[in-house]
């Protein structure tokens, strides 16, 4: 009995000081629709990776990137910031096609791999090509996070998170400022233009 009454002790005062350890930590990252007005979720801060551009095929200048884009697709997948959630382009788009990056030609994601997400962001369980799509480990913020970017252009798309569904169970949180929408007709005629006509 005395054994028992020390072990429950013994249970309580750990888990009293993990508590207190936890506390003194920072705490994780609320999903978008968790946080109130004002405050940041894992999705909606920016990014602060070092992306190795000299292995982008795609180079320009950044006086080019700001006359190529708008001031939102140039801070977003330039400046690796975040747009606003629900209140962008493609967070609510249900047809049915590809999306490009916005910095270049290069198909990212398809349509049918987007899912509803409720975070007010673009989701995607992969992209159309893994080896379109670079990683880069992004510990801003205080946080752990995946940063992904176009491997063709350099553009900065978003972050991975592992709260997805099936298959992969990853969840793509993309910027529409990031992307550029092509229906799966155009998509098709644009595949054939690629593969000179085969």
């Amino acid at each position: 009995m005395k054994f028992s009454a020390f072990l429950l002790l013994f249970t309580l005062a750990t888990a009293a000081r993990a508590q207190t350890e936890m506390k003194t930590t920072m705490p994780p990252a609320k999903d978008a629709l968790d946080c109130k007005i004002g405050e940041k979720s894992a999705c909606g801060l920016p990014s602060n990776v070092v992306i190795d551009m000299s292995k982008t095929k795609v180079q320009r200048s950044d006086a080019e990137w700001q006359k190529l884009l708008t001031p939102t697709q140039y801070r977003v997948a330039r400046r690796q910031g975040t747009e606003p959630p629900f209140r962008n382009e493609y967070y609510d788009n249900h047809e049915d096609g590809v999306y490009f990056s916005v910095c270049s030609d290069t198909p990212l994601f398809d349509s049918r791999d987007k899912f509803e997400s409720g975070t007010g962001w673009p989701s995607f369980t992969k992209p159309l090509e893994r080896s379109l799509v670079g990683e880069t480990r992004d510990s801003s913020f205080g946080m752990e996070r995946v940063e992904v970017h176009c491997n063709v252009d350099g553009g900065h798309l978003g972050h991975i998170f592992p709260d997805g569904p099936a298959p992969t169970g990853l969840r793509y949180c993309i910027n529409s400022a990031s992307l550029r929408f092509m229906p799966r007709k155009d998509y098709e005629a644009w595949t054939t233009r690629h593969q000179g006509g085969k």
